[in-house]
């Protein structure tokens, strides 16, 4: 809830009681109850206003986010292309290894060590 464990709830209503007590704390909750519906609404309204006013000038806002939708599925599918390799390095890349060593040898010949 809200990012916060129960130690640091209990320690939030611990300081609430302590500061407003007990007889309060219900008109303290009723009040911030009104005042969230309160906020809601206002939120809808302004919700439902601007969708209005987007359909009276001809506005469709169902493709504007369904546009933003599909290039975010396409940025989705390209990232997951791009780190498929990453997540399961093995692929391929003993080819590319041995496709390397094989050039090195072509242009240099046999490299010999010694000890």
């Amino acid at each position: 809830m809200f990012g916060i464990s129960g130690g640091e709830f209990l320690t939030i209503i611990v300081i609430i009681l302590m500061l407003f007590g007990s007889d309060k704390i219900p008109d303290i909750a009723r009040t911030a109850g009104k005042i969230m519906r309160q906020l809601k609404h206002a939120t809808n309204d302004i919700k439902s206003e601007i969708q209005k006013s987007a359909e009276a000038n001809g506005i469709d806002t169902q493709s504007l986010t369904g546009g933003i939708s599909e290039e975010i599925q396409k940025v989705k599918q390209d990232f997951t292309q791009i780190t498929q390799p990453l997540q399961n390095p093995s692929l391929g890349l003993d080819d590319e290894i041995e496709k390397t060593k094989e050039d090195i040898e072509q242009i240099t010949g046999p490299i010999k060590r010694q000890f």
